[in-house]
């Protein structure tokens, strides 16, 4: 099976499994992604989930987040994890959202990879959903499946993003990293993993071996 044929595969086995994406992380607007993303490195999405309403109860606006303390902030999300780091990033954050952007989220990479505690991914993330700019965010599960389904080296996340771009569609990725997120967590773990019930890399697999058979 070439690349080519694998992406159109795994396009259609996608879209059947996941006609509707649900969004991971709960929010109402650009800011409140941000701060949910932000949460979400080195966590579950299951947690944040779970810390962002009390958090956001208190702020869920860059205005009300200064008015709390960075130990005030650190004390309410201290279960996800990291919450030093995140606790300083939540409240610079937001109070350059303030200075330089109106207290809203800059819909650009340059812009929001310029706030602390946001990288390229988190960056990815918003843009994708909140403005549906096309972007793809790679996480664990993309980055193993990429390698898994021979589409990519493994070698890191930079070089996985740039042939995820490469070989799907750029107006199918915002829908595409989503539905590897949750195909990766329903089928393809890192522990525990059925390649049986995997039937992306399955069928990929099969389809490999039945070419090598084929007589020349």
């Amino acid at each position: 099976m070439t690349k080519k044929e694998k992406v159109s595969f795994i396009m259609k086995e996608l879209d059947k499994l996941y006609p509707k994406i649900p969004i991971p992380l709960d929010h109402k607007d650009p800011y409140t992604l941000l701060i949910a993303v932000l949460l979400s490195a080195q966590s579950t999405d299951v947690r944040v989930n779970q810390i962002t309403p009390l958090l956001f109860k208190k702020a869920d606006t860059p205005q009300q987040m200064i008015k709390l303390s960075v130990d005030e902030i650190r004390e309410i999300i201290k279960p996800v994890g990291l919450s030093p780091m995140k606790s300083k990033g939540i409240h610079g954050l937001s109070q350059i959202l303030i200075d330089k952007h109106g207290g809203q989220v800059p819909m650009s990479f340059e812009a929001l990879e310029e706030l602390p505690a946001v990288g390229h991914k988190t960056a990815s993330v918003v843009m994708s959903q909140a403005f549906n700019v096309p972007a793809f965010p790679v996480d664990t599960h993309i980055h193993r499946l990429m390698f898994r389904w021979g589409l990519s080296n493994g070698k890191n996340v930079v070089q996985t993003e740039r042939d995820a771009k490469r070989l799907f569609p750029k107006n199918r990725w915002n829908d595409l990293h989503l539905q590897i997120i949750w195909y990766g967590r329903e089928y393809c773990p890192a522990r525990g993993w059925n390649i049986e019930k995997d039937r992306i890399t399955s069928a990929i697999g099969r389809k490999l071996i039945l070419k090598k058979m084929k007589p020349s």
